[in-house]
């Protein structure tokens, strides 16, 4: 699909990097930043914009939608991989097209997962705090190598596959399951594919890197949990509400999970505060995309995406952009 309306106003309604203003800026698009809008200035706002960048803090509704595209508003650009905040569907009966950048925070996602991995492991987290109270502990803190573990990805896309990579490098077997993969691809990453029940068995760690959808919701949940090895890690950078974390917790809590972390969370910030402040859990806030260098990328990427309208009429990044054609 191609969209052949000119770019020329963009509102950047979330704060961004200034390489995405200067790229906007450097192909003669009117770049204009109001952060931090109400939802009635933005009903305002969005229907004399072409386009509006957002990053996860702006919610844009389906009435944002509706009302935008009966002005100008053709692009919602999300600089960053999820699109919780936008209203996907009320776009696509817009002919409003969502745009994100799955690829600039991939490396960055994925070195945080590794550091979970070892973090697990070795109780390093844990031994910090333990440190920060005052005690010598060591014999608390018995961790264990990954050398020669499982470690199980779910989703093997850019992130599962260079989080394999990484922790291939570190001697761990590979498995994985994402049903876009071929065998032949996966053994080519020296991958073994497998079902989900076999993974379940077979895994020390899990970690998954795949969007929210109602195919992934609740996908780790108490039945899954009791399919697990007893002792399993399990990780998740990808999104709040793929694992039930209320059944996590009381997996944990009958020591058969021996432990967690959590980037992501079903609300945030998290009120389920028992997993939070489990000891057995490390819980941080939304931090896989919190580098300098994915934060530039992301912007000068949604930036790229949006001047590409202007000079190919390519839609890059569009995730909606078919369900638009149809619909035509």
């Amino acid at each position: 699909m191609k969209l052949t309306m000119k770019m020329e106003n963009v509102l950047i309604a979330d704060e961004i990097e200034q390489e995405c203003i200067d790229a906007l800026k450097a192909e003669g698009i009117n770049a204009v930043v109001k952060t931090k809008q109400t939802h009635d200035q933005l009903l305002e706002l969005l229907p004399q914009f072409d386009a509006v960048i957002v990053r996860s803090a702006t919610k844009i509704t389906k009435e944002l939608i509706v009302a935008g595209s009966k002005g100008k508003l053709k692009i919602v650009g999300r600089a960053g991989t999820g699109v919780d905040n936008i209203d996907v569907v009320a776009a696509t009966e817009a002919g409003v097209v969502v745009m994100n950048t799955p690829n600039g925070n991939s490396q960055s996602a994925a070195e945080l997962t590794c550091a979970l991995v070892l973090s697990l492991a070795r109780n390093i987290t844990q031994a910090d705090a333990s440190m920060k109270s005052g005690k010598w502990a060591r014999k608390d803190f018995m961790g264990e190598e990954i050398g020669g573990k499982v470690l199980a990805i779910i989703g093997l896309g850019r992130i599962g596959q260079m989080v394999a990579s990484r922790m291939q490098a570190f001697g761990m077997e590979v498995i994985g399951f994402d049903p876009l993969v071929t065998e032949e691809a996966a053994k080519a990453l020296d991958i073994q594919l497998l079902g989900l029940d076999q993974i379940y068995a077979k895994a020390d760690y899990i970690t998954v890197h795949v969007p929210l959808n109602k195919h992934t919701q609740n996908l780790i949940n108490k039945e899954v949990l009791l399919k697990c090895k007893k002792g399993v890690r399990i990780i998740n950078v990808a999104r709040g509400g793929i694992i039930n974390e209320v059944e996590l917790v009381e997996s944990i809590r009958n020591n058969h999970v021996k432990g967690a972390a959590f980037d992501v969370f079903e609300e945030e910030p998290p009120k389920f505060r028992d997993l939070v402040e489990n000891g057995q859990v490390i819980a941080i806030p939304h931090l896989g995309a919190s580098t300098k260098e994915a934060q530039v990328r992301v912007a000068v990427e949604i930036a790229k995406n949006i001047v590409a309208v202007n000079k190919t009429f390519e839609l890059l990044g569009a995730i909606n952009a078919k369900d638009i054609a149809k619909a035509c």
